[in-house]
C-alpha cells in the first residue's frame, strides 16, 4: 500500500503562513486506484494496533461488517499523519479535522480509531453527513485537516 499523490490536479496540502491547510483525504490507494476495504490492505502494525481496539478479529462475519470503514479511517487518518509530517509536523499540530461521513453511524468506529492518533485530546472536529463522494461508491470517509506550524 502506498498512500501517494492526489489522483487529481489539486494539492494534497498548501503552507500558508503559519499554517498547512490539507484537502479532504480519502482511502483510495494511488496504486491500485481502489478504496480500502479490508484488513489485509493495511500494514500489519495498523491490523495490530486496530486488533488492541477490538476489531480485525480474524472473524469474517464480523470483520465483514467493520473493515471498510474502521480500515478506511486509519488511511486517512495515517495519510494525514504522513502530510503533516512532509511539512515538518505531527498529529499534535493538526488543531482542527473537518470529518464527512456517508453515514454517521459510522463516527463510533472512526472516532476510536482517530484514539490511536490522539491518545490525549483531539483537536477541534466538525462531523458532517454527506450523500456521495467522489472516486466512488466505495469510500466511507473523507477528512480534511489544518496543521499549525509556527516559524521559528
Amino acid at each position: 500500500m502506498t498512500m501517494g499523490k492526489p489522483m487529481a490536479r489539486y494539492a494534497a496540502a498548501r503552507r500558508v503562513g503559519d499554517f498547512v491547510f490539507m484537502s479532504g483525504v480519502v482511502a483510495v490507494d494511488p496504486s491500485t486506484r481502489r478504496a480500502v476495504a479490508s484488513y489485509e490492505e493495511l500494514p500489519e502494525t495498523a491490523r495490530t494496533a486496530l486488533q488492541a481496539l477490538g476489531y480485525a478479529t480474524g472473524q469474517m462475519s464480523v470483520d465483514v461488517f467493520e473493515a471498510p470503514i474502521v480500515a478506511q479511517s486509519w488511511f486517512v487518518l495515517e495519510r494525514i499523519r504522513a502530510l503533516a509530517a512532509e511539512h515538518g509536523g505531527t498529529m499534535e499540530d493538526v488543531v482542527k479535522l473537518v470529518q464527512y461521513f456517508r453515514r454517521l453511524d459510522h463516527y463510533p468506529a472512526y472516532s476510536r480509531v482517530r484514539g490511536l492518533f490522539y491518545p490525549g485530546d483531539p483537536p477541534v472536529s466538525t462531523v458532517v453527513e454527506v450523500s456521495n463522494f467522489l472516486p466512488g461508491d466505495n469510500v466511507w470517509i473523507e477528512v480534511e485537516a489544518t496543521v499549525y506550524l509556527p516559524r521559528a
